[in-house]
């Protein structure tokens, strides 16, 4: 059976999205920051420019980043492997992409369809992007792994995108038909041979492909109305407490016109300040792949 083109178009955003999760290729950057809101502005401008290598390295003791590259492998490694069926649909996508009359063929399948789903769908929008923002706050809510501070920013995160979702011109055909266009270019960058190419890909390549996907993916988004660069341009960080070694900080941006803010908690190793959850996340993970019972007593007692 072929598949619909919808159905072709989400199983290619979710190849792009196991391939990211590259970068415009800039300088090394230094290994965390002088002072917390120096490391985090340096945070803010890397990912701004898509550059995750950098980001990498910035983020992360040099200790850390070693540990980090070293453990990629050894990750990708110890993941299940794709089912016949994933593997079949994903090189069959793969293959469509790269054809020489990709976005057109895409896009004559799109269209017919497109206009089927507004027929059926379109007055139906608004509700069920209202489901889905009670759905997203539920799990936000009733997630262990998330603290309250977290938990409130996620949820003013929902919030806004909300009613950007409702608005969305989803089934505008023009820009369907600009979508295919950006979403073929991307995978071709890509350069995605089949999908045993996803897990053999080390660590800079990853992180290359990581780049392009970004790019690919702000393109996308700011097709339909949401402008990430605006939003990471707009960031600024406030200090609140400075209690070496932890200090904390407020990230301070606006998002389709609302402002919007969060916080984050870094710490100082070795005169250098890096943001502790995502220190901490490396290291549990390195954990998880050396001693695998340790590590699920370590995250257990921390979510106490």
């Amino acid at each position: 059976m072929r598949p619909t083109p919808f159905r072709l178009l989400l199983l290619l955003l979710a190849v792009l999205g196991m391939v990211a999760c590259d970068s415009r290729e800039g300088t090394p950057a230094a290994s965390g920051g002088d002072t917390p809101e120096a490391a985090v502005r340096q945070s803010i401008a890397l990912i701004r420019a898509g550059d995750f290598a950098g980001f990498w390295e910035h983020a992360l003791p040099p200790h850390d980043y070693a540990m980090l590259r070293d453990d990629w492998g050894r990750a990708r490694a110890g993941e299940a492997p794709l089912s016949e069926t994933e593997r079949a649909r994903i090189d069959d996508a793969l293959r469509q992409l790269a054809a020489p009359d990709a976005a057109a063929t895409l896009d004559a399948q799109l269209q017919p369809w497109l206009a089927d789903a507004q027929a059926r769908y379109g007055d139906q929008l608004p509700f069920l992007v209202g489901v889905g923002r009670a759905l997203a706050s539920n799990a936000i809510s009733e997630n262990p792994r998330l603290s309250d501070t977290q938990k409130r920013h996620a949820t003013a995160l929902v919030e806004a995108l909300g009613p950007w979702a409702q608005q969305a011109p989803w089934f505008d055909p023009a820009k369907a038909r600009q979508a295919v266009g950006m979403v073929v270019a991307t995978a071709r960058k890509l350069d995605l041979k089949d999908a045993a190419s996803l897990r053999t890909m080390d660590f800079d390549q990853a992180m290359h492909r990581y780049t392009i996907t970004f790019a690919g993916l702000e393109q996308l988004l700011a097709l339909y109305g949401l402008p990430l660069d605006q939003a990471l341009a707009s960031a600024r960080v406030v200090p609140l407490d400075y209690h070496p070694p932890y200090a904390r900080v407020r990230i301070e941006y606006q998002l389709l016109g609302k402002p919007l803010s969060m916080e984050s908690t870094l710490v100082q190793q070795s005169g250098r300040w890096y943001d502790q959850d995502l220190l901490e996340g490396v290291r549990l993970a390195h954990q998880r792949l050396s001693d695998p019972a340790v590590a699920a007593s370590t995250a257990i007692a921390a979510s106490r």
